[in-house]
């Protein structure tokens, strides 16, 4: 399950059915933000014992990518130390076909945010920043209903859910996760630490749903 170079874009190439779920994360050049996300969120996933988890696939992808290069150093170190794994990975350039295609796109600003809708203005209801996305499952709640159907229509019902619940909330800087290319290492470090402190939770809830049980605590 764990990916180990470039992947063809989400529910392209045979990687992905209908049952699968996929989520594709989007930064700049695809070597620090997006991929620690994939990384973190693909060591989460291989931890949980629980059938929803096998049904989620992660991609990444940057709208000025540095194609075909590993991690930036610094990042992978952050990500090794939150347990994930940055070997063989490969940067590659966000195609329009990519966002189209994933059940879920999460960007790390705003303004990625606006490049992918410029490129796949279809999925306007599937793309939200990363904290905009924990931001507005809290808003929803661990009660919301779901329509009956299997587990990755129910998924994808709670990513309409959460785009209908947009217009409850405003958007601004602080949806916005900082570039650390350039900056020392223990911005890396903070930017890594955000970005798992996101991605746990986000995925949890979808894993939730996959497998069909009640979110602990409801």
């Amino acid at each position: 399950m764990s990916p180990t170079g470039p992947l063809p874009s989400p529910r392209l190439g045979g990687m992905s059915s209908p049952a699968d779920f996929t989520v594709l994360f989007v930064c700049t050049g695809n070597i620090c933000r997006s991929p620690l996300a994939e990384r973190f969120g693909r060591a989460l996933l291989d931890g949980e014992t629980h059938a929803g988890a096998a049904s989620v696939q992660l991609h990444s992808a940057g709208t000025r990518a540095v194609v075909d290069a590993g991690m930036h150093a610094s990042s992978a170190a952050a990500l090794r130390r939150l347990g994930g794994d940055p070997e063989r990975f490969r940067a590659r350039q966000l195609q329009d076909d990519m966002a189209v295609g994933a059940d879920l796109t999460l960007t790390m600003t705003r303004e990625h945010r606006q490049q992918v809708l410029a490129r796949a203005p279809r999925a306007l209801s599937r793309t939200f920043t990363l904290i905009e996305a924990a931001a507005l499952l809290d808003l929803l709640g661990p009660d919301v209903e779901l329509p009956d159907g299997t587990a990755a229509e129910r998924a994808r019902a709670l990513v309409k859910r959460m785009a209908g619940t947009r217009s409850a909330r405003q958007s601004g800087s602080s949806d916005d996760v900082q570039d650390p290319i350039g900056q020392p290492d223990e911005v890396h470090d903070r930017v890594g630490d955000l970005i798992a402190s996101v991605v746990q939770p986000v995925l949890g809830r979808f894993v939730d749903v996959l497998a069909e049980r009640t979110p602990a605590g409801s």
